[in-house]
């Protein structure tokens, strides 16, 4: 009887064993199955898709790289690490080499297209700008190139700086720059103006032979060949009288500049505008009555030259 109690208590024990050890498989393996993955085979795939797909199933990616292959279009995955079919757990890193293309590659045409548009066609194709060099053309768009060095469908490495020709389009018209000298300021501006000029720098200098307030020199000089909105320099005469009829305070070292609008019965738009140091400062604009005063003070230090225009046109300057 004890005998048959101890073949059953050890049958008991043996089954709990027994028991015990497939729950310890199956719950091994079941927790095996969730922490590992299989890595898939990314040769060939886009980095993009590389990244997504490993992404999903719990792994990082890691770019070690990239080498120029002809067999393989840029940015897709040359070589990888683990191998495909390896099982590994989540988070760990699977390494990639991407691919940079070929490293010869044909010259793309470039010809016909705007300068912005070669150099990312450029930059997409691992190439460099070079020298990019203007001339006018009648049959070409302004900006955009009529040639390139090396030429279409050549054979470069990458890297290769590429040197274009831009169209600048029209020829703008040239014409003889007139003589300004002698001319008192106004007259000279008006000139410019009509000549479709541009009023550079003013300085002044002095000359008591010369009448004040004109013209002593200019830049370019008359007779040469200048193209329209060329700007011109200019020297202006400014005797003792002058600078002792211009309205100063010598302590303050301000200049009063002063208008009276002409009579009449509509208003005028008065402009005025200073021009000092290389900068052009609007200083008054507005809508004034016929008889109406305006009074501006004027730094005398800086080398001002101030406009006034009443309705666009140019009606009194002063130098200070």
């Amino acid at each position: 009887m004890l005998l048959r109690i101890l073949k059953i208590s050890a049958l008991f024990v043996a089954l709990a064993v027994a028991a015990g050890a497939c729950a310890y498989l199956a719950l091994t393996f079941f927790i095996k199955s969730e922490d590992t993955v299989v890595v898939p085979d990314l040769t060939g795939k886009d980095v993009v898709y590389a990244l997504e797909i490993l992404t999903d199933i719990g792994l990082n990616t890691k770019v070690k790289g990239s080498e120029y292959s002809t067999d393989i279009p840029k940015n897709q995955v040359i070589f990888q690490s683990p191998d495909p079919g390896t099982e590994m757990k989540k988070g760990r890193d699977v390494k990639i080499i991407l691919s940079k293309g070929p490293q010869y590659i044909a010259m793309p045409n470039l010809q016909g297209l705007s300068v912005q548009q070669a150099y990312i066609l450029m930059e997409e194709n691992g190439l460099c700008s070079g020298e990019l060099t203007g001339i006018y053309n009648d049959s070409v768009q302004p900006d955009d190139i009529i040639a390139q060095t090396p030429r279409p469908g050549t054979m470069v490495k990458r890297g290769t700086c590429i040197d274009l020709l831009e169209s600048m389009g029209h020829r703008p018209a040239a014409f003889e720059m007139p003589d300004l000298e002698g001319l008192s300021v106004d007259e000279a501006i008006l000139r410019l103006e009509a000549g479709n000029l541009l009023l550079g720098t003013i300085k002044t200098n002095r000359n008591p032979k010369k009448r004040s307030n004109t013209i002593l020199s200019q830049d370019p000089l008359p007779g040469h060949r200048v193209a329209v909105k060329k700007a011109v320099n200019l020297v202006v005469n400014k005797t003792g009288d002058a600078y002792a009829s211009t309205e100063i305070d010598a302590f303050s070292q301000i200049g009063l500049f002063r208008y009276r609008v002409d009579n009449g019965f509509l208003k005028k738009q008065i402009r005025v505008r200073m021009d000092s140091m290389g900068i052009s400062t609007e200083l008054f604009n507005n809508l004034l009555r016929p008889g109406k005063e305006i009074w501006l003070m004027i730094p005398k230090h800086n080398h001002a030259t101030v406009f006034l225009y009443a309705d666009g046109e140019l009606v009194k300057t002063q130098i200070y």
